[in-house]
């Protein structure tokens, strides 16, 4: 499996950014991070009604619910952006998204020598109800699924 470095917090922007390589075509990786039965391998139990731009639905992860989604921005196979609202000052209703607590999470691929490189950026922690503890938060999260994200596509024939 690649090695990649860790995730960085940048307090002033309140937001999460990792950039890592993956031996895989941009085409494989695209799947990986857009398509819910792909990313409910890797990251959260993954369910949307629709594809594109404003497609709603949820991802579930164990001991902590589902949590709403919807895509902000697609510029297929190059960048994806998602909505969600895992804080905890979100609505407890999955159903609803609350732009004024939520995040986003963008991931742009870009082909290299060997593969692709993807980075992550997720910003809008200021808006959340504990900004610094949810940046850290997100940063270890971010490390654990997107090893998950390498291990899973470079895995596969």
């Amino acid at each position: 499996m690649t090695e990649n470095p860790a995730s960085v917090v940048d307090e002033e922007t309140f937001s999460v950014r990792r950039t890592i390589r993956i031996a895989a075509s941009v085409d494989k990786v695209w799947r990986a991070v857009t398509e819910p039965e792909h990313i409910s391998r890797w990251f959260g139990r993954t369910v949307l009604d629709g594809a594109g731009v404003g497609a709603t639905g949820t991802m579930t992860f164990p001991d902590y619910g589902a949590i709403p989604l919807r895509v902000e921005a697609c510029d297929e196979p190059n960048l994806i952006a998602y909505r969600w609202g895992n804080d905890d000052a979100q609505d407890a209703r999955p159903e609803v998204l609350d732009p004024e607590t939520s995040t986003v999470f963008t991931f742009t691929l870009e082909p290299i020598d060997g593969g692709t490189q993807l980075t992550v950026v997720e910003s809008g922690f200021e808006r959340t109800s504990s900004p610094l503890e949810n940046l850290e938060s997100h940063r270890t999260g971010w490390d654990s699924e997107l090893d998950k994200l390498v291990a899973l596509v470079e895995g596969e024939v």
